[in-house]
């Protein structure tokens, strides 16, 4: 009989120079994923576009290529008429403007968590199986456990075959309560017997690797885990800081907008030592029980900000995972049906009433007028902002239907889409009946309306929802009122009556942000009135980026804020008796239920958008400039840095108006140069990307026991003493 022993062979220079290349590529994540998506798709889509032109090639592969970004990114600008396209071209555009809908790419994301929850489901209970088996079986472990009985296999083809054995040897007791504190004495036996015989046959100088070593802690029965010193912690912080920043120091993070760089959903810093994972103590944790109105059926747990919920029983995550698969499975078909019922019902409505009423326009431009209506509400509940139509929304300006149902098409599909989300969530929670039969869906409901992050990345909490909705309101009724008081004098909005001026002004000022339609010629408006529309598209995504980063469960780890914290004292007080008063006044007023202030994590996450976006838009209009400057000499009033700062914001934000040409119906883009069209398609692609959820955010991450480690590690790192580190930060 040969005795082999486990071998762990040191990487090869091949190996060793793929890992130090992965080291500065992006991390294979939700946005890595995202960014794959969209690329590819905007590849094939361009090349069918392109080859199904007639006559072949009659559209140049680059406006093929801008086409297809633009739709798949909802940026809605155009480099030619959509009009002179086929079709099968109009169609492919159509297609690419659903493929590239938040909400269908958010739905998918729900339909992967889901089919993740069941397989998690599934290997829970073949895992339960196999620990009741082993626990049968496996009493002691037998003589000779890492001793194979067969001739000649000490090659290395067997390491394997070697390491399943052993695994399939070591009793499943010990590997259950390695993290549960003291394991029992027979499985600390066994484990000091594997030692002892792996030592005695590897001999001093064998390669082969030494088998993990665990340490056993004794402690008085009957006390908890308790928590390293302060002193401790703050150094596991400082290690783990230096080491995270080592390891992750990548070129791209593809953490999303906002999030630290080195953010991790789980950093396994601040432990207790011999490596336990420590539990809370209720007594002490700055949190919150459940709300009264929740009714789940918990014995033990506390919630803390953004519905993290910690020191929870087995069986209690259990029966919160059990809530959020429910939850899960009733958004896998209420989103798709939210999806598809709004477009269904617009398609036929829109194209029932231009097939009745505007039936010359479409027919003018060589359109089915049913067509037109389809592409129109599509476009518009999607916030493309394409039109076949040459003059975009313009024949349409006394058209109030059409005005009205496009506009509640513009907000259902982006900016009040988590507004009515969590309006027809709560109307079926309502209408819903308090007895027995309904008691399980009742629950299901009432905990997607109390903690929405933990299920769906456009749901939102119902302060978080108020917010939203007052910011919506407020900018759109900004820019309802500057159109209406700024073109005062304007003889193009002159022109119109009174009540179409005042429709007119409303549908443009919901479509500025994001629709990307236009009622008026944008290049006839005051020029104070541009620069308006230039900051609303600038800010177009933080209403509802903000709402869905603020709200995120696991926001303090994405901002970085664990990694690098240091303890700030509160500033001195100078000002007085009444520089104390209004100073606590502040304080309450700003205050959470978890003694973290509101506006540091606003202000954070404002910070790092206005951070990430603005030298995008600056590089872009630099290097436009630089190739359209022989442009800018022969038409320096429609080439200027103005207008080229208009389009770029336009692409970045995807909304989708320009300013345009003098002599063409198409965007001021169709204009430029190759070069100068690519560097927007890029524009474009960036932009798409601002408005994800960072990649550390629980609505888009698969279930498994790291989430929950995470949560009860940030309540952790709390009771060590975060609410003081941000003390003073008002």
């Amino acid at each position: 009989m040969v005795v082999t022993h486990l071998r762990i062979r040191p990487p090869g220079p091949i190996s060793r120079a793929l890992r130090a290349v992965s080291r500065y590529l992006p991390q294979l994540n939700f946005i890595t994923l995202h960014y794959l998506y969209f690329v590819a798709t905007c590849l094939i889509g361009s090349l069918i576009i392109w080859g199904s032109s007639t006559p072949f090639r009659s559209l140049s592969y680059v406006n093929a290529l801008f086409l297809s970004v633009s739709a798949m990114t909802l940026a809605g600008l155009n480099t030619v008429n959509l009009s002179t396209l086929n079709t099968f071209q109009q169609f492919m555009l159509f297609a690419l403007t659903l493929l590239g809908s938040a909400i269908l790419v958010s739905a998918v994301v729900v339909s992967v968590r889901k089919k993740a929850f069941e397989a998690k489901l599934r290997h829970t209970v073949h895992a339960q199986f196999r620990k009741t088996k082993a626990q049968a079986t496996s009493r002691a472990l037998p003589d000779g456990a890492l001793a194979i009985s067969s001739p000649g296999s000490s090659g290395p083809g067997n390491a394997q075959l070697q390491q399943d054995t052993l695994r399939d040897r070591i009793p499943f007791e010990w590997t259950e309560t390695r993290a549960r504190g003291r394991p029992s004495e027979d499985a600390e036996k066994q484990h000091n017997a594997l030692h002892s015989l792996h030592s005695s046959q590897s001999g001093p100088d064998s390669e082969a690797s030494e088998l993990p070593r665990y340490e056993f802690h004794d402690r008085p029965p009957g006390t908890g885990i308790t928590f390293a010193s302060d002193a401790e912690s703050r150094d596991s912080l400082s290690k783990y800081n230096e080491a995270g920043k080592r390891r992750h120091s990548r070129m791209f993070s593809m953490q999303g907008v906002g999030a630290d760089p080195n953010a991790a959903v789980l950093h396994h810093y601040g432990r207790a030592s011999g490596g336990h994972r420590p539990s809370c103590n209720r007594a002490s944790a700055t949190s919150e029980r459940r709300p009264s109105g929740d009714t789940l059926s918990m014995a033990s747990g506390f919630i803390g900000r953004n519905s993290r919920f910690f020191d929870l029983s087995p069986s209690d995550r259990e029966v919160l995972g059990g809530v959020e698969y429910r939850a899960l499975k009733l958004l896998a078909w209420l989103v798709p049906a939210y999806f598809i019922l709004w477009q269904l019902l617009a398609c036929l409505g829109l194209g029932a009433w231009i097939a009745r009423n505007k039936a010359d326009v479409a027919r003018a431009n060589g359109l089915n007028p049913w067509w037109v209506g389809a592409f129109n509400a599509v476009s518009a509940f999607n916030n493309n902002g394409m039109s076949l139509l040459d003059m975009n929304m313009i024949p349409f300006q006394q058209s109030y239907y059409v005005l009205i149902t496009m506009g509640l098409l513009i907000l259902a599909g982006n900016t009040c889409y988590p507004l009515f989300l969590r309006l027809f969530i709560w109307i079926i929670y309502t209408a819903t009946p308090n007895t027995p039969s309904f008691a399980e869906r009742k629950e299901t409901l009432q905990f997607m309306l109390n903690h929405p992050r933990r299920c769906y990345t456009n749901l939102f909490p119902a302060r978080h929802t108020w917010w939203l909705l007052c910011a919506v309101v407020t900018l759109t009724g900004i820019d309802w009122v500057a159109f209406e008081i700024l073109n005062i004098g304007n003889p193009t909005i002159e022109s119109l009556p009174h009540g179409a001026r005042v429709m007119d002004g409303l549908f443009q000022a919901i479509a500025v942000r994001s629709g990307g339609f236009y009622i008026v010629n944008i290049s006839s408006l005051r020029v104070d009135l541009l620069v308006l529309y230039v900051i609303m598209m600038y800010i177009s995504v933080y209403p509802v980026v903000i709402t869905m980063r603020n709200s995120n469960v696991y926001e303090e780890r994405s901002l970085g804020l664990y990694a690098d914290d240091p303890v700030i004292q509160e500033p001195a007080n100078n000002s007085g008796r009444w520089g104390s008063i209004l100073g606590g006044l502040r304080r309450q007023m700003t205050r959470t239920d978890t003694g973290e202030t509101k506006g540091y994590f606003v202000r954070q996450q404002l910070r790092a958008q206005l951070a990430h976006d603005l030298w995008w838009v600056v590089l872009a209009v630099f290097l436009i400039t630089i190739v359209e400057s022989g442009s800018y000499e022969r038409n320096p009033v429609t080439y200027s840095v103005f207008n080229i700062m208009f389009e770029v914001v336009s692409a970045y934000g995807c909304v989708g108006i320009s300013t345009g040409l003098p002599d063409q119906n198409y965007s001021f883009v169709g204009g430029w140069h190759t070069v100068s069209k690519l560097i927007l398609c890029a524009v474009m692609i960036r932009g798409r990307h601002r408005g994800l959820p960072v990649a550390i955010d629980r609505a888009v991450l698969l279930p498994g026991e790291h989430l929950a480690e995470a949560e009860e590690e940030d309540a952790q790192i709390d009771l060590m003493g975060r609410p003081n580190s941000r003390r003073g930060i008002v």
